[in-house]
């Protein structure tokens, strides 16, 4: 299936946006370029279903043989928005079709994810991050095949109590790409192309791109003699083939921006091809505040709200806002109050990881928000 559902672009006055006031949130990754925080990006902002502007700038690739400047068609490495892009709305899908419930235990699904404290963890501890698991684990030096390490991480224990404090862990979302992967009867990337970004046209959206794609390809951090560039930059996720429910989808602005209005829409699918994505109802569960009682928490199902310790929507996005980040440099954040969404895709890590966007996400939000009207 392959659905033209582009989203229209029209002048940003006509969405009730400034123009001028847009492109002064668009030069500001002219000025992380500059500082030398990353090679280059692309930003879009939409409302109400259409683009009001996308911007591109500086180089996808650095290297001593290689210089490419950045479009707007340019493919990056979305890291952990692969939870909310993939992850996310499958496990949404499955509850909507009524085969699988938050409160559903890991282990009905996986007996070997058991003791320990762990047979009381749910989906939706999974989603919220509130489930016991560490942050993270060295998964991929130890020469492991991908199926030990999915043994490895459903054999993990949990490291206090499920549903006491809020820890951000990849862990979650690897077992609920593996949860997906099951009840759909299928590879995780084969049911995330076809049941999210094939109805939503996201034709440059997916795991593991081809190989004649790499010139269109962001090129993320240099590591083992060369720059990883068209394979995954998460050595977990790479270790996994490339294809895990934390990490590895690769995607463009213009795609990005598709799902994003889709979630404004409340989960309905835009253009020629009519019906939901995802339920009304679930695009509601997503978005409202399950971990109200945590510190440095606001969490959705999978999404990052307003007052979260990961929350990049800067300070002048409206309290209803959420978004999610990704660590090679990628956002995606919207506002239902304002109809809003933005996408800044980026790959900081060019340059080493402890290059940083943290600051550009918010003054980026805060220069956007300024810019609406009416």
């Amino acid at each position: 299936m392959n659905l033209d559902m582009n989203l229209p672009q029209v002048a940003p006055e006509q969405l009730g946006i400034n123009g001028d006031k847009l492109q002064r949130a668009f030069r500001l990754l002219d000025r992380e370029i500059e500082a030398g925080e990353m090679p280059g990006g692309v930003a879009l902002v939409g409302r109400k279903g259409s683009i009001a502007g996308t911007y591109a700038v500086g180089h996808s690739i650095i290297s001593k043989d290689t210089k490419l400047e950045v479009t707007e068609d340019t493919i990056y490495d979305c890291a952990s928005l692969t939870k909310v892009m993939a992850t996310l709305p499958l496990i949404m899908q499955l509850i909507d079709r009524g085969e699988l419930r938050l409160r559903d235990t890991i282990s009905r699904y996986f007996p070997e994810f058991s003791g320990n404290g762990k047979d009381d963890v749910t989906v939706k501890h999974l989603l919220t991050h509130t489930s016991g698991l560490q942050a993270f684990k060295d998964l991929h030096s130890h020469g492991w095949t991908p199926e030990q390490i999915r043994a490895a991480v459903l054999g993990e224990n949990i490291s206090h109590a499920c549903g006491s404090s809020y820890v951000y862990s990849d862990f979650n979302y690897i077992i609920l790409g593996e949860l997906a992967a099951k009840l759909f009867s299928m590879a995780l990337d084969e049911a995330a192309k076809r049941y999210v970004f094939e109805p939503l046209g996201m034709g440059d959206t997916s795991y593991c791109p081809a190989g004649d794609l790499q010139s269109r390809i962001a090129a993320t951090e240099f590591m083992g003699g060369a720059y990883r560039w068209g394979e995954v930059h998460d050595e977990n996720a790479w270790a996994m083939g490339g294809v895990s429910g934390h990490a590895g989808v690769f995607s463009t602005a213009k795609d990005i921006a598709k799902y994003a209005a889709m979630w404004l829409n409340n989960g309905k699918l835009a253009g020629e091809a009519r019906g939901h994505l995802l339920s009304d109802a679930s695009v509601a569960a997503a978005t409202r505040s399950y971990t109200a009682d945590k510190v440095n928490a606001s969490r959705g199902l999978g999404w990052v709200l307003k007052g979260d310790v990961w929350d990049a929507s800067g300070d002048l996005f409206s309290p209803l806002s959420y978004g999610h980040t990704g660590f090679t440099g990628t956002s995606v954040w919207m506002d239902p109050e304002s109809s809003v969404f933005a996408v800044l895709l980026t790959n900081r890590v060019h340059f080493g990881r402890e290059k940083s966007v943290v600051r550009l996400r918010d003054c980026f939000h805060n220069a956007v928000a300024a810019s609406l009207e009416g």
